[in-house]
């Protein structure tokens, strides 16, 4: 109870991959509450805090030193630069400082250990000297609420429209600290950022770290100063999405205005992606007004939205489901007409299990027999 089917697959993805001795870094959010506990009171199931947290985590190494900051809200301002390139400023009206976790997964029977690294927000002063000298003893931590509210829930309730912007906001907070993080570790081992693409693979596991393809975008153009051409190829050849789903209405969006608050870079560079997606879908489909507004980016078909799956495909070199019939059904169903504009990008990853772990622990008789009786040659028995 309360581990939901995309975490168990990630961490599918992170044991396995170490165990076959690929590098990987699996990013997250560190969560100070995760989704539920559960109790029986008077013969019923009540979900209550899961403080996972209260007494420390020994297994995860905390890196300060490798902090980063995520901008949010505000405004942006053009400017024009000094070779006269048009280019954009983004004034934010708030900072928040992401620190990373680190976790080593191990391989099995190898000797490699891979990183799962999961970001907590902070407030960049988490205490404010003057307010409380003052007596705003409320106002002194605020922003140091305000700020690790962020990270404090998983999946908080969305009815409300505080509740949806939490939830974007905890997407874009990840998903900047770990494109932020790729960029330092490139050019930590001074390689240039134009071999973005060839050093990373990055899995959009489903809709919700979408904004990612938007925020690399910005991170080339208004940050390292590359040119939209430049910044694109090098964005569309780095992500893969995976989608879990053959619903319409669970395909992740969100309201135009409260994106436009939060984001208002981003939504500037989704409009730029979306005008440029459209033209090409106008050469390879003429006169063809209904397929346009089915994929586009932005959904004016009522209210305004910002479609983020369809901005996962337009984003990514491959797509795929998670199941043979399941990628097959998205070709039919919800993604048909991204099948029909990019057939060539869709792909089937079928979703496992890994339980040689669980295995190991809950039936060393049935280990040793499996052991026994699958034997590698160049390695020795294996799991």
């Amino acid at each position: 109870m309360g581990n939901g089917g995309l975490g168990r697959l990630a961490a599918c993805y992170i044991d396995s991959l170490a165990t076959l001795e690929v590098p990987e870094i699996g990013y997250g959010i560190r969560y100070q509450f995760g989704i539920f506990d559960q109790q029986i009171r008077e013969g019923w199931q009540v979900g209550i805090t899961d403080q996972w947290l209260r007494y420390g985590n020994p297994w995860e190494i905390a890196r300060p030193e490798a902090a980063l900051y995520v901008q949010f809200g505000g405004h942006t301002q053009a400017y024009t630069d000094d070779q006269g390139r048009y280019r954009v400023r983004w004034v934010p009206y708030k900072l928040v400082k992401g620190v990373p976790y680190d976790t080593p997964i191990l391989g099995f029977q190898t000797n490699t250990a891979n990183t799962l690294r999961l970001w907590k927000a902070e407030a960049p002063e988490s205490f404010d000297f003057a307010a409380f000298n003052q007596g705003d003893y409320f106002g002194a931590v605020q922003e140091k609420s305000a700020c690790e509210n962020i990270t404090k829930v998983l999946y908080p309730n969305d009815d409300s429209d505080q509740g949806k912007q939490l939830r974007l906001e905890q997407q874009y907070f990840f998903v900047s600290c770990s494109l932020q993080d790729m960029i330092r570790l490139l050019q930590q081992q001074n390689l240039p950022l134009e071999r973005f693409q060839d050093q990373f693979a990055i899995q959009l596991n489903d809709t919700h770290p979408a904004i990612g393809v938007a925020e690399l975008m910005r991170l080339l153009i208004d940050v390292h100063g590359f040119d939209w051409e430049r910044a694109w190829q090098i964005t569309t050849h780095s992500f893969a999405y995976t989608t879990h789903t053959l619903l319409p209405e669970a395909l992740e969006r969100w309201p135009l205005a409260m994106f436009a608050t939060v984001l208002p870079g981003h939504l500037e560079i989704i409009y730029e992606i979306n005008q440029r997606f459209l033209d090409q879908v106008r050469m390879r489909f003429p006169d063809d007004p209904k397929r346009l507004q089915q994929l586009s980016i932005i959904d004016d078909s009522g209210d305004l939205y910002v479609r983020m799956a369809h901005l996962a495909c337009v984003g990514s070199f491959a797509i795929n489901g998670v199941a043979a019939l399941h990628s097959e059904l998205l070709k039919q169903t919800v993604l048909r007409d991204f099948y029909e504009l990019y057939p060539e990008k869709f792909t089937n990853v079928t979703n496992g299990l890994t339980p040689r772990r669980f295995m190991v622990l809950s039936n060393p008789r049935l280990s040793r027999l499996l052991l026994e009786a699958h034997v590698s040659p160049e390695r020795g028995p294996h799991g």
